[in-house]
């Protein structure tokens, strides 16, 4: 069985290392980034964020210390809208930088029904993070939702209390499916965690718009 301590030493490229940072900053301000990476233990990072290139160095482990840190600074529910706000930035700062390489800037995709624009725009999140980084994403598709597994998850690495708190990813995925409908808004809720031996973390996304 895979625990979620093997995902240590896995990593992200450095841009996405970058733009969770600067995503943050945009939500809470350059100083409490700071702050918060002091008390992440990640010294490495105060004066420079991670380069802009692919290469893969952002471990793991950092996105799992930056957020137990949010909790402890925010509390659980402060870190949940700081950790939320900040992943629909990243999917806004990442769609810049990643959406041209997937087609994800294609006007084609507003003559869609809104289903396939909501599998398109799934999928391309999960081969991004695929493609370029160790995390390991797929999306299944039933009949009245999406899920988006993550079957080797950063968040979950050292967690004194584990359990179902990747809202980074929540957020990601609700900016996504927000940018390709129009700005309409649907149901995204965590609904596995691998911490707490789940096979995957997964997030069931709703099909209909709750607008």
């Amino acid at each position: 069985m895979t625990t979620v301590e093997s995902f240590r030493g896995l990593h992200y490229p450095n841009k996405i290392g970058r733009l969770f940072y600067l995503s943050l900053e945009e939500v809470m301000g350059p100083n409490g980034v700071r702050a918060l990476l002091r008390l992440a233990n990640l010294p490495q990072f105060l004066e420079a964020y991670p380069p802009s290139d692919l290469k893969k160095e952002y471990p793991f482990e950092a996105i799992a210390a930056t957020s137990i840190a949010l909790g402890t600074m925010y509390g659980p529910r402060g870190a949940r809208g700081l950790e939320l706000r900040a992943g629909r930035v990243a999917f806004t700062l990442g769609l810049k930088e990643f959406g041209p390489l997937l087609g994800m800037a294609d006007l084609a995709l507003k003559l869609m029904p809104v289903t396939m624009k909501l599998k398109i725009v799934l999928n391309a999140t999960a081969q991004t993070f695929d493609r370029f980084s160790d995390q390991s994403s797929r999306v299944e598709e039933q009949r009245d939702k999406f899920v988006y597994h993550i079957s080797r998850c950063s968040n979950c690495i050292g967690r004194p209390e584990p359990g179902p708190v990747f809202f980074l990813a929540r957020g990601i995925i609700e900016e996504a499916t927000a940018w390709v409908s129009g700005g309409r808004r649907f149901g995204v809720e965590q609904c596995s965690c691998m911490a707490k031996g789940a096979e995957t973390c997964s997030f069931a996304i709703g099909k209909e718009p709750l607008d």
